[in-house]
C-alpha cells in the first residue's frame, strides 16, 4: 500500500513573470509589460501542485530555503497540500528564481539556479522516500546537471519496485541534449519533452520523426507542440493530440501541466487518448492566465470534467 500517488523529485524556485510584452527585449533598449507577479516556479513543482489539484496525493523530494523567495515555495506547496516530508530547509540553502519575460504566444527565460534548483544528485534521494509512492516524476532533466548523476538508476530501482516513472526535458543551454538522457530513457514510462527539446534530442528533422525514435528508448513518449497540439507515441500506437481551443495570455507552465494531466489519467487508468485530452485541458486552462497557477475557482469544473472522461 502506497503513501503517495506520486514523488516528485526536483528543482524548487520562484518565477517572477512580467507579462503583457509586445515584444522580447533587445541589447540597449527597453520594453513594458503591463503585469508582474512572484509566484511559485518550477517544472517539477507545478506539475505536482497541478496533479495534487486534481485530487492525487503528491509528495516533493529537494531542497529550499528559508529566504523570502524559500518562503514563497513554501507557502505555495502548503497551499497545494504537497507532502514536504522529503524537502530539506536551511538557512545556507538559497532558492533559485526565474525571470519570465512573456509576449503571450512565448515567452524568454533567465534563471539563477541558487542552491534549491542544482542542489542534489539523484543518489542522494533515499529509498524509503522512493518507496512511499506508485509514481516518480522528474520535470526538469536537462536543467539540473546533478540530479543526471544516477537518474537511471533510480528509474530502474523505481520500476524493480512496481513504480512508473516520467521525465520532462527542460531546455539544455549547452545545447548538447544527450548527457545519457538514452539511459534513463531506458528506465522510463512516460517522456515528455517539447517539440523542439524532442528534435534537438533525436536530431529528427520532423516531430512525428522524433517521436517515434524517443519511443524506441522509453515505454512512452508524448511531444508537446504547443498550440498545435502533442504527438503521442506508444508501442503501436501513434496519436495526434488536438489543442485545447483557448486564447493564450502567458504560456509558463503549460507544458507542465499537460505532464499533469497526462499522468493524472494515467494514474487512474485512462487510455491513451483521453490521457492526452487531459493535458491538453490542462494545458489550455493554465495558458489563459498569468503564471502557472490555475485559478481556485475553475478546479472544481476541471475535476469533474477529468472524471467523466476517466468514466
Amino acid at each position: 500500500m502506497y503513501k503517495h500517488d506520486v514523488l516528485a523529485i526536483g528543482e524548487l524556485n520562484v518565477d517572477l513573470i512580467m507579462a503583457g510584452l509586445a515584444t522580447p527585449p533587445t541589447l540597449g533598449q527597453e520594453v513594458f509589460g503591463d503585469s508582474l507577479s512572484l509566484v511559485l516556479g518550477s517544472s517539477t513543482a507545478i506539475a505536482a501542485c497541478a496533479m495534487s489539484s486534481l485530487g492525487l496525493g503528491v509528495a516533493f523530494y529537494g531542497k529550499n530555503g528559508t529566504d523570502p523567495y524559500g518562503q514563497v515555495v513554501t507557502d505555495f506547496l502548503n497551499q497545494y497540500s504537497i507532502d514536504t516530508e522529503f524537502v530539506q530547509v536551511g538557512r545556507d540553502i538559497r532558492t533559485g528564481i526565474t525571470i519570465a519575460l512573456s509576449c503571450g504566444y512565448d515567452r524568454a527565460l533567465c534563471t539563477y539556479n541558487g542552491d534549491s534548483i542544482d542542489g542534489f544528485t539523484a543518489r542522494e534521494v533515499p529509498c524509503a522516500a522512493i518507496k512511499t509512492a506508485r509514481h516518480i516524476h522528474v520535470g526538469s532533466f536537462f536543467l539540473q546537471p546533478k540530479i543526471r548523476d544516477g537518474l537511471a538508476e533510480l528509474f530502474a530501482r523505481a520500476q524493480s519496485y512496481g513504480i512508473t516513472t516520467s521525465l520532462d526535458a527542460g531546455w539544455d543551454e549547452t545545447v548538447n541534449f544527450d548527457y545519457g538522457i538514452r539511459d534513463v530513457l531506458k528506465h522510463t514510462d512516460f517522456f515528455f519533452p517539447n517539440e523542439t527539446e524532442a528534435i534537438n534530442i533525436t536530431k529528427c528533422k520532423t516531430v512525428p520523426e522524433a517521436a517515434q525514435e524517443l519511443a524506441r528508448h522509453c515505454k512512452t513518449a508524448v511531444v508537446k507542440c504547443g498550440e498545435k497540439g502533442a504527438y503521442l507515441v506508444s508501442g503501436g500506437t501513434v496519436l495526434e493530440g488536438k489543442p485545447y481551443p483557448t486564447t493564450p495570455i502567458d504560456t509558463t507552465g503549460a507544458g507542465d501541466l499537460y505532464a499533469a494531466g497526462f499522468l493524472y489519467g494515467m494514474l487512474n487508468s485512462a487510455n491513451l487518448p483521453v490521457c492526452g485530452e487531459i493535458g491538453s485541458m490542462l494545458a489550455g486552462k493554465v495558458i489563459e492566465v498569468i503564471g502557472a497557477k490555475i485559478p481556485d475557482t475553475a478546479w472544481h469544473e476541471l475535476r469533474n470534467l477529468t472524471q467523466k472522461l476517466i468514466k
